[in-house]
């Protein structure tokens, strides 16, 4: 044997030990309680999403032929309709709907009007749940309030007569975490004003948008409070608002918002399993959700959800290998009423909590995804270390391992001890859209969608695959 020949056997020897520890694929397999191939499974997979998956075209669908889907109506139902027989099309068996009821409410005729001093149509929108105005209206002077904390601070009864308005503007950031704080006088502000003696109450639109497309959502009253109206003004009214108020200028409008209940009514969650070979009665948990608001077609609110978590299933469906326990794709109804379809199903499944494995909601829109975030136990962390490795080349990076939530129809799971895995999207321009006339689908990225289901195959995959727990004994 010549040198050469001599050197690079030598190199040969010393680089296979090397390889082989570095690219350890069964044996990693075994030690993540996975089945063998499994993790290189969960990679073909996320490749076939990145080079296209079905997600808009299933988007495009739900936005079309139903539009949109206001909790507890008959649009709502005709989206369980749609969803049924999608799924079914899709070749997914055993599709079902677990119904539930809820107490439903419809928008009806809206219309605000500056009568002095600058006379002038205001843009703005009725809030969910609020009580209507008397028929023609109500006619009083404005109070301005910059914000909320300002509102609390008003004296009993000093408001009597009037309509308050509040004004805090919410800023943009990626993961909406300004929204929580703003979402608080959307969701408690009439009963706020209606303590200090107010007959309705105005708010600047909960969004980041400089468009005049006002923001709707779920408002509660407290019942021990008297109920008045509440509608929201578009972001371009409130600043309009603010600089007459800021001339000193007493401000009059009238009112007139008629929206209605409906009474106690049917909802549901529409449910099917790719069922797992080993422990197929325990579940890991994807979705997003079938219902809407009404004011737009519910694209990025949360058709774009609904088509990436069904478009993950049907990848891993068509795939032709099935995970050691079960997958559970729910399209949840009723969210933006107040999570009923999550507390439903919590409600339904109770004596079942311990097969709830591990779950994630898509519900933030069509933006990429950036960051994995979780909360399981140390004995599935290695786990979720290596669902956080496999995301890492389609531009995901790894966040914290002690950050509870799943998306927000799997808040009461999560609540009740379900351990979570979350997806984050990037959310800049979430606020701009969300609950608005503008939430429509030509703002949506079928790329971006691509790369939602493939973070969502993965994870579904890998967690369904292993045998390890992910709840904290």
């Amino acid at each position: 044997m010549n040198k050469l020949a001599t050197l690079l056997l030598k190199a040969f020897l010393c680089l296979t030990p090397i390889a082989f520890v570095t690219n350890p694929a069964f044996s990693q397999d075994t030690d993540l309680g996975l089945s063998k191939g499994s993790v290189e499974h969960a990679t073909a997979l996320r490749d076939a999403a990145m080079k296209g998956s079905m997600a808009y075209n299933i988007v495009e669908s739900l936005t079309t032929e139903v539009g949109p889907r206001l909790a507890g109506t008959d649009a709502e139902a005709r989206g369980r309709d749609w969803a049924v027989a999608k799924l079914q099309d899709l070749g997914f068996k055993n599709v079902r709907v677990e119904p539930f009821t809820m107490q439903a409410w419809a928008r009806g005729s809206e219309s605000a009007e500056l009568l002095s001093p600058y006379p002038q149509p205001l843009s703005l929108t009725t809030l969910g749940g609020s009580v209507a105005t008397p028929e023609g209206g109500l006619e009083a002077d404005i109070v301005v309030f910059p914000t909320l904390t300002d509102l609390e601070a008003a004296e009993p009864g000093s408001l009597a007569g009037k309509i308050a308005f509040v004004s805090h503007a919410m800023q943009k950031t990626q993961n909406g975490s300004s929204y929580g704080f703003h979402g608080r006088l959307r969701r408690s502000g009439a009963s706020i004003a209606a303590s200090k003696g107010a007959i309705a109450i105005l708010i600047r639109s909960i969004g980041t948008d400089s468009h005049r497309m006002p923001h709707t959502g779920s408002m509660r009253y407290d019942p021990a409070i008297n109920k008045i109206p509440a509608a929201a003004l578009s972001n371009p009214d409130a600043d309009q608002i603010e600089r007459i108020h800021a001339r000193g200028e007493t401000m009059r409008v009238n009112l007139n918002v008629q929206p209605r209940p409906l009474g106690e009514v049917e909802s549901g969650n529409v449910i099917v399993d790719i069922r797992g070979t080993e422990s197929p009665d325990e579940v890991v948990i994807i979705g997003g959700h079938l219902d809407s608001w009404d004011l737009g077609t519910g694209a990025i609110d949360d058709g774009a959800g609904v088509a990436i978590a069904t478009a993950a299933a049907k990848l891993i469906l068509d795939s032709g290998k099935r995970p050691k326990r079960s997958i559970r794709l729910i399209l949840w109804g009723a969210e933006e009423a107040g999570l009923l379809g999550g507390y439903a199903y919590l409600e339904r499944h109770k004596k079942d909590l311990d097969k709830q494995i591990i779950g994630s909601e898509s519900d933030f829109g069509a933006g990429r995804v950036w960051q994995l975030t979780s909360q399981v136990s140390p004995e599935a962390q290695p786990l979720v270390n290596k669902i956080a490795e496999l995301l890492v080349p389609i531009g995901i990076a790894p966040g914290s391992n002690d950050a509870p939530g799943a998306g927000p129809d799997l808040t009461p799971l999560v609540k009740a001890g379900m351990p979570s895995l979350r997806l984050h999207q990037n959310g800049n321009d979430y606020f701009d859209l969300h609950h608005t006339a503008d939430d429509t689908l030509d703002k949506i990225n079928p790329h971006d969608l691509d790369q939602n289901v493939a973070a969502f195959a993965v994870f579904a995959w890998l967690a369904a695959d292993t045998e390890l727990r992910f709840k904290t004994p």
